[in-house]
């Protein structure tokens, strides 16, 4: 099913937010999963979206071809003025020059223009636009898009903040639109918009094959792996921003690398960075690097992990750990590519992917103040939510087998049958640690085993999830029992967790404040329970 803009398919946004804010994750969410049939309604609704945050008469979208022509994509004018055309920007010669340049573009009533902005000059005239600002939307390493705004209303200097909003959601609808054009690509599908001609990737080396698949080495057929495994596909080839979304222990890393491998970067580093294991008052040095002297112990220059990544990938694990004056930095880096090592004043600067990953829920430390906003829609250009392994119990069978291969040679074992009721204990278990917990208990299984066939170390509990569903059967048909039992499902399902995208409150449909509420009325207590379950039929090892 295809996804509009601002449709009700698209996730909500915090509802706290301030508008812009709304905005941005509303863009993030629909053009990062835009489909085909309805990308000229979705840039349509958002182009206005867009002008409507911005106070402004018109927002206008154009696309640069490798010859650098400009050509109108969208375009939204506010009511009774017509939308900008090609012969409208044929008109600005001026400023779409600038903007092929990589240059922000703006004038104002109290703009001193040159002489060559004459042309500009007449058809701001001609249209009634008092006030024009344009950011051009770098994807590679040239400008793809323009995105421009104006008003017809006398209007103050446009200030900085208002520029890297502008930038961000431009940035937000070029990557969107970009992949939607290499998927059309892949699929020879017409294309009815504007072609839109990335630079090309360049040809993989002889003497290195590209792998065969952005996720070759991703372990599982269920459908939620699957969803996570083709969005990966999507934006592997790309340097787009990519944000991995989930529990500890679902393999954030193995994607991670899957992407990189798959990359126009693949024949450089990927850099890993774990935010969370490095002390606050390191964490700059490691990533910007130091130079001698620049504190106690700094002996000699280092350099940091993003110039070490220089052409390739950086891979910043756990990101939501950072502190306010490190996110400020490092959104410096995401934007302008620039930083300076401790104890240097001079600016360096690096051509580097950045994958982050989290298990935190950024849209809540964004509305409570932990993390910049900024710096969130960002990193969060191209989300990627990896399923729970309590999510996908189909694909536990050949995990185990998986693990049992990887470890029982170091262990002098040979294992040749996994009993049904062990492999239906390790389906039944909730997995609060993921797939890093399966692996643990497998090696844990072997060193206790003496035979050919697995034992598990310790009997596995039946996870919160399980029981909960046991719990719900037994719901009388009350309105206020079903309402108790439902919510109480959904909140062990989402973890306890309320707020965010995908959590308890949007699932049901409700406010967090509405939630908390209706918790309270209903006296909702979230018991674990024990609950047996049949045995499965046949633990087979997988052929």
């Amino acid at each position: 099913m295809a996804l509009v803009a601002f449709s009700p398919s698209c996730p909500t946004a915090h509802e706290d937010l301030q508008p812009f804010e709304q905005l941005a994750v509303k863009l993030s969410s629909c053009f990062s999963s835009l489909e085909s049939d309805d990308a000229d309604a979705s840039l349509s609704q958002a182009l206005e979206q867009v002008g409507r945050t911005f106070a402004v008469d018109e927002c206008t979208l154009v696309s640069y071809d490798g010859a650098g022509s400009a050509h109108v994509v969208g375009s939204w004018g506010l009511p009774p003025h017509p939308c900008c055309t090609d012969a409208d920007i044929a008109g600005m010669p001026w400023l779409i020059q600038r903007l092929s340049r990589n240059a922000v573009t703006a004038f104002t009533p109290a703009t001193r223009l040159c002489h060559a902005a004459s042309g500009d000059r007449a058809q701001a005239a001609r249209s009634g636009v008092v006030g024009r600002l344009a950011v051009p939307i770098v994807l590679g390493q040239r400008v793809i898009y323009g995105l421009m705004v104006g008003t017809r209303q006398r209007h103050a200097e446009w200030g900085e903040p208002v520029i890297e909003r502008l930038r961000l959601v431009g940035e937000i609808l070029g990557s969107g639109l970009v992949r939607l054009q290499r998927v059309r690509a892949a699929g020879a599908v017409p294309v009815a918009a504007r072609p839109i001609e990335p630079a090309p990737e360049p040809p993989p080396r002889h003497d290195e094959p590209r792998p065969p698949g952005a996720t070759s080495r991703i372990i599982g057929d269920s459908v939620p792996l699957q969803q996570a495994r083709a969005r990966i596909e999507r934006v592997a080839p790309l340097d787009t921003t990519v944000l991995l979304l989930g529990e500890t222990g679902t393999g954030k890393e193995l994607f991670a690398q899957a992407i990189h491998d798959a990359s126009r970067r693949r024949h450089n580093r990927l850099v890993r960075v774990n935010c969370a294991a490095l002390p606050g008052s390191l964490i700059e040095s490691e990533l910007f690097g130091h130079e001698r002297g620049a504190f106690t112990g700094a002996v000699s220059m280092r350099q940091g992990r993003f110039e070490l990544a220089d052409g390739g990938t950086i891979f910043l694990d756990e990101i939501g750990d950072l502190n306010p004056e490190l996110q400020a930095k490092l959104l410096r880096v995401l934007q302008e590519g620039e930083f300076e090592r401790v104890g240097s004043s001079r600016t360096r600067r690096v051509d580097v992917r950045v994958i982050a990953a989290t298990h935190v829920d950024l849209e809540t430390a964004v509305a409570d103040g932990r993390f910049r906003a900024d710096l969130y829609y960002r990193l969060s250009v191209f989300p990627v939510t990896l399923p729970p392994l309590r999510d996908r119990p189909d694909d536990i069978p050949r995990l185990v087998w998986h693990f049992i291969e990887r470890h029982q040679h170091k262990l002098a074992q040979r294992i040749e049958s996994v009993p049904a009721e062990v492999m239906q204990a390790l389906r039944n278990h909730d997995w609060p640690g993921n797939i890093r917990e399966l692996e643990n208990i497998v090696e844990r299984a072997l060193i206790r085993t003496a035979g050919s066939t697995l034992q598990l170390d310790h009997p596995l509990r039946v996870g919160p999830r399980r029981a909960g569903a046991a719990r719900l059967a037994n719901c009388s048909d009350t309105l206020d029992d079903v309402q108790r039992c439902h919510i109480e499902r959904v909140l062990r399902e989402c973890g306890g967790r309320i707020n965010g995208a995908g959590n308890a409150a949007v699932r049901l449909g409700i406010h967090p404040n509405t939630l908390r509420y209706r918790i309270k009325k209903l006296g909702l207590v979230v018991v674990l329970r024990q609950s047996g379950e049949p045995a499965a039929a046949s633990a087979a090892r997988p052929g």
